[in-house]
């Protein structure tokens, strides 16, 4: 997989992607990081992105000019066509589903915006994604994309040495993870469950499965409302 970030701000991403299963993911060539300063591509002498927005009002706007340029600049010899992902709190709420859709894509561009937004001509005529981490708005897109870069490349195959860690991850199956236990089998008084260590696999999957459930109807009643059970599982 290739991922380009369009950003204002490239040194931001340097310790995120030179770090842990992120920096370990292109060492084994599984994918590469592109940061790109979109500034240098603006065809203003000062190097301007941005400018006030017709009509008036608060704050200033991404002009499309240094978006559509960067974005030319770095699809011109490629033989697909990427997922080009605006950073936006107006769009799509990012989950595990998507991660797990984006992880299936070869080629990636993030755009991280600044300022009051968007000329929407980008949201128009350029970008195929609109997606946002949640119901809050940050001073830019560069912690959106660092998360999402983040779930989408740990699913790549390979990069977290077992394959099968993935598929237990809570959201993956629509159920909250189950608990986990590590030596000691005591701790301070604090016991480990027998069943995980009476070696039965079969009823160690069951326990887990049905820890899952507890969890998720627990911590996430609207998890657990559109997760399609088998009847037996449910209570």
């Amino acid at each position: 997989m290739r991922i380009d970030v369009l950003t204002l701000f490239p040194e931001m991403f340097t310790g995120v992607l030179g770090s842990s299963i992120l920096k370990k993911a292109a060492e084994k060539q599984a994918v590469s990081y592109h940061i790109e300063d979109f500034r240098r591509f603006s065809d203003n002498k000062h190097k301007a992105v941005d400018d006030y927005p017709y009509g008036g009002g608060a704050g200033m706007v991404l002009k499309p000019q240094p978006i559509f340029d960067a974005v030319d600049h770095l699809t011109q010899n490629t033989t697909t066509s990427p997922r080009v992902i605006l950073l936006c709190p107006q769009g799509s709420r990012f989950d595990q589903k998507k991660a797990e859709e984006l992880s299936q894509e070869e080629h990636l561009v993030f755009i991280c915006g600044h300022y009051e937004g968007y000329d929407e001509r980008i949201r128009e005529y350029l970008v195929t994604d609109e997606i946002s981490i949640g119901d809050y708005v940050l001073t830019g897109g560069e912690l959106g994309a660092m998360v999402m870069i983040d779930a989408v490349v740990r699913l790549l195959p390979g990069v977290l040495g077992n394959d099968a860690s993935p598929i237990y991850d809570s959201f993956s199956q629509g159920l909250l993870e189950h608990p986990h236990y590590t030596r000691p089998a005591d701790f301070r008084g604090m016991k480990v469950p027998d069943i995980l260590l009476s070696g039965n696999h079969a009823k160690i999957e069951e326990w887990r499965k049905q820890e899952s459930i507890k969890r998720t109807k627990e911590r996430r009643p609207d998890l657990w409302s559109r997760y399609q059970s088998d009847p037996l599982e449910e209570d």
